[in-house]
């Protein structure tokens, strides 16, 4: 089964997500870099491609390279049939 690494902020993740995706947002990179495994590939997204792409190149510029990107992000991943959570509204998720 393919690990997904989702990087999008916290409300973004909590209103749709990929079934089983890991919720590491970029702006907390640091805290986790170094917990990831660097034997088995993964895939990495965002919402259209931005954030995933700084990941990538602050991944790369410490040597990990054992993934690939989604390229869209999430909205091209919602296009297809990989089986994603239920939608939330933000607005709802945001007054939890």
């Amino acid at each position: 089964k393919t690990r997904v690494i989702d990087v999008r902020k916290d409300g973004e993740y909590a209103a749709e997500h990929v079934d089983e995706a890991f919720h590491k947002p970029l702006a907390s990179i640091n805290e986790w870099i170094n917990e990831l495994d660097t034997t088995t590939p993964f895939v990495l997204h965002c919402q259209s491609g931005y954030r995933s792409m700084i990941t990538a190149s602050i991944l790369q510029a410490r040597g990990i390279r054992n993934f690939v990107e989604v390229i869209g992000g999430f909205k091209a991943i919602a296009a297809t049939p990989i089986k994603t959570s239920d939608f939330v509204c933000q607005s709802k998720v945001l007054k939890a």
